[in-house]
């Protein structure tokens, strides 16, 4: 195969600026749906072969001309809550990946890589991973050039993972942490684009889906405990039983910015670990590996840079 351009769905967001990045870097020309192009350009300006377009991705005609003499289509698209005025599970996953599936019919574009979860299944224990599994049910079916990928929860600079518990850290004394022996194992955003590229002109990958997890799995409370080591933030973690993590996730999906929600607390029930090994040849990173770089400023190292930083340039002034 020689797919020249890629018309990507979710490419202005957390994981889709890395496959942009991997898939310029690898030579294709991308192309970008988003609905607020000027946030989207400022992410990916230094993407010379990126194109962003104001796109309603959820319009069958906008969509439609959006992929129209694309090579291939990447769907990223997700949401971990819903309301507060966003799409819904339902909107976001099933429907989109119903209408990503017509317009690639409708343009004659054979390939599709579609991005789903760990653990999707029609009948999982949440809504979220019901609308996953189901959008992997419509693209299985569509009798196109398909890829699934099916991640555990990614990690890397600017995630909304690690470094949303960076910042609890560093605001509370004490953490009341629901489901903390849920199991995770973490991948790293950087691998989870690689493996997106690399599948795109691979043949063999037609067909198949593909389980991402990192090296190793960790209950939840030892990755917020290894968080708070790193950042210089250790707080004491009282794990919360069931019961209690419950009324935690019901009360906290009441609040404007949803930190955890019913359907949250029902996802992880389910362990989010896999036992394959990587694909395409990929070694995965290692949280202990790559976190320190991706919380950033948070570290007490950063910390001290900014600080030595801010007292030059006050003596610059002074």
């Amino acid at each position: 195969m020689d797919i020249a351009t890629v018309a990507v769905l979710g490419g202005s967001g957390f994981v889709g600026r890395h496959v942009c990045h991997a898939l310029a870097a690898e030579g294709h020309r991308v192309r970008v749906a988003t609905r607020d192009r000027e946030r989207a350009k400022e992410q990916l300006i230094l993407l010379p072969t990126v194109d962003v377009a104001t796109v309603d991705v959820h319009d069958p005609l906008d969509l439609s001309a959006f992929v129209r003499g694309a090579g291939a289509v990447i769907n990223l698209v997700g949401v971990l809550h819903q309301g507060g005025g966003g799409a819904s599970f339902e909107q976001a996953h099933v429907e989109l990946a119903r209408k990503v599936v017509n317009a690639c019919r409708a343009e004659g574009v054979a390939r599709l890589i579609h991005m789903s979860a760990l653990n999707a299944d029609p009948g999982g224990p949440s809504v979220y991973l019901r609308t996953k599994g189901e959008a992997e049910r419509i693209v299985r079916e569509s009798a196109l050039e398909w890829t699934i990928f099916r991640p555990s929860v990614i990690f890397g600079r600017g995630d909304g993972f690690l470094n949303l518990f960076a910042k609890l850290l560093e605001l509370i004394p004490v953490l009341m942490l629901g489901c903390p022996d849920a199991r995770f194992q973490p991948v790293f955003v950087e691998d989870v684009a690689r493996a997106l590229e690399a599948s795109l002109e691979d043949i063999g990958s037609h067909g198949k889906s593909y389980d991402l997890c990192g090296p190793r799995v960790y209950r939840l409370r030892e990755l917020v405990e290894y968080v708070g080591a790193v950042t210089g933030h250790r707080r004491p973690v009282i794990g919360l039983n069931d019961t209690l993590s419950k009324l935690q996730a019901a009360v906290m999906g009441l609040l404007p910015v949803k930190l955890l929600t019913l359907d949250n607390y029902e996802s992880m029930k389910v362990d989010s670990v896999c036992g394959c090994g990587f694909p395409f040849g990929i070694v995965p990173s290692a949280v202990e590996g790559i976190a320190p770089s991706c919380l950033g400023n948070r570290t007490p190292r950063a910390r001290y840079q900014e600080m030595r930083e801010r007292a030059r340039r006050q003596a610059q002034r002074g």
